[in-house]
């Protein structure tokens, strides 16, 4: 089982034998094919072992392997060569992975004469791969919001009859509210756990694996199955009923400004400790109590985030690989900047979803989306660049869920597959959504100057060299009638101050 298979509930485990040994091993090939978070290796491989002991409880026999035991083997398939020797092994199985690179090395490499391979699913998804290609076309835009409708209505969610309960199926519209200083008062503390990690960090020392982030003896994260299903019960009763309302907000006037009311269940999900599934009931069950403070507003944002979003990316990524990873529309080229790696910026905005997620291997969608992700999209970074440093960066980051969300919607390098124009804005939607203009060394108001919001000079400087391609876009062709209605000389000064931020891009 690989570090994102650690589905408790695969039928795999419906019965024990003892001519049947299950591999649970940390991997350096899994250290190094980006630069990590500490607290994206440490969660993944406390979970592992979590798993490995669970599994041995329940009379498995289980052979668990640290770094300390598997860095003598160059990948993969050498240990599972290795491995077939030693034990005589007839029949390698596996869980089909769920990124492409690793998918293929399982299923590429050459087995010794008479050992058998074979592939099973992994049992965790909601729509089955054999389906995609029937609801996700290559090459082309499938819109979110048919697929989401299609699957409410496949799983029976939120549905009366073939109608959605509420009378309509999204409630986005309302669910894009600012943190006004009144609600800071009534923002929840995060559930955060403390998993000690103290020897998985020294292993990762010893073995020489290069590491960045804020170092936790104790890792807040979940990295079982009943640590899992705690924090989903505690989104349920304390953070959803005003999860939707604030899931687009931002601020930096609170000590939980990180975490908000968002679930952080996305690495329990994604590491399969927790299936889809009983997560949206779980939130479905809530919204029915008769004493319910949810509304409907509420979880269809939660569940349209599941069973919408999630399963949608999945099967973009899959039906579009491996051409999806090489592509570049925008034809961005410019190097990520360091401050990405240590925060220090004087942009306010940027200053503290940097920080934040390198505290915390954390930020919620709009963070990845409207600050870091616009702020790349509009200087040109190289999608490869960002692609990396997301999937790095993030504790739930796995490629599958990270590519189409980084490379596809926050980059639009693959030419709108994902999304229909690219999420880009200037200072004003930051200023809108969040707190973070109030104490920024820059002036959200002014698009020109040395003291000018990058952001705003940065947005036309990317809208204008995009225009042949965007100004044909209905969603966004009448910026281009208002910046030409513009006066020339403030047209000239904006665009200097973007050249400005370019070439200065290090000291922003």
């Amino acid at each position: 089982m690989l570090g994102d298979q650690l589905n408790h509930a695969h039928s795999w485990y419906d019965s024990t034998d003892p001519d049947t040994l299950y591999l649970v091993v940390e991997l350096l090939q899994e250290t190094a094919y980006v630069r990590h978070h500490v607290q994206k290796l440490c969660a993944f491989f406390a979970a592992m072992a979590a798993f490995a002991d669970g599994l041995r409880e329940h009379g498995h026999a289980v052979l668990h392997l640290t770094l300390d035991q598997s860095s003598r083997y160059r990948d993969l398939p050498e240990l599972i060569l290795a491995l077939c020797e030693r034990y005589q092994v007839e029949t390698f199985e596996y869980q089909a992975p769920d990124e492409y690179r690793l998918r293929r090395q399982l299923r590429e490499f050459d087995m010794p004469t008479g050992v058998a391979r074979q592939e099973y699913d992994s049992e965790h998804f909601l729509l089955p791969q054999s389906e995609f290609e029937s609801w996700i076309k290559p090459g082309r835009h499938n819109r979110l919001e048919s697929f989401y409708r299609r699957m409410r209505k496949r799983l029976d969610l939120l549905m009366d009859g073939d109608q959605p309960r509420g009378g309509q199926w999204n409630y986005d519209h309302d669910n894009r509210n600012k943190l006004k200083p009144a609600d800071l008062a009534e923002i929840p503390p995060p559930r955060l756990f403390a998993n000690d990690v103290g020897d998985i960090v020294e292993r990762l020392e010893r073995h020489g694996v290069d590491h960045f982030g804020r170092v936790m003896s104790e890792l807040p994260w979940p990295v079982d199955r009943d640590q899992a299903l705690e924090l989903l019960d505690y989104f349920v009763a304390t953070c959803l009923p005003r999860f939707g309302r604030f899931q687009d907000a931002m601020t930096a006037r609170h000590e939980h400004a990180w975490s908000l009311y968002h679930s952080r269940l996305s690495f329990a999900l994604n590491s399969k400790l927790l299936h889809p599934r009983e997560v949206v009931d779980a939130a479905i069950t809530a919204f029915d109590a008769d004493d319910s403070a949810i509304d409907i507003a509420q979880v269809e944002g939660f569940v349209r985030q599941v069973i919408g979003w999630r399963e949608y990316v999945r099967a973009v990524y899959w039906v579009n690989m491996p051409a999806y990873a090489e592509r570049n529309q925008l034809d961005a080229r410019r190097d990520l900047p360091a401050f990405f790696w240590t925060g220090e910026t004087r942009m306010n905005c940027m200053r503290h979803a940097l920080g934040q997620s390198l505290d915390w291997a954390y930020a919620h969608h709009i963070q990845r989306l409207m600050i870091t992700g616009n702020f790349c999209l509009l200087a040109g970074i190289a999608p490869d660049q960002v692609d990396a440093w997301y999937l790095g960066i993030y504790v739930d980051a796995i490629e599958w869920v990270e590519m189409p969300n980084t490379r596809g919607m926050s980059q639009f390098a693959d030419g709108g597959l994902i999304a229909t124009k690219p999420y880009c804005a200037g200072g004003n939607y930051i200023n809108k959504m969040s707190d973070y203009c109030g104490g920024c060394h820059y002036d959200v108001r002014a698009k020109t100057g040395e003291r000018a919001c990058p952001f705003n000079s940065l947005y036309w400087d990317f809208m204008l060299r995009h225009r042949e391609r965007l100004a044909t876009n209905p969603r966004i062709g009448v910026m281009y009638r208002n910046w030409d209605r513009q006066d020339e000389e403030v047209r000239s000064a904006t665009l200097a101050r973007a050249r400005d931020c370019i070439d200065n891009l290090e000291k922003l």
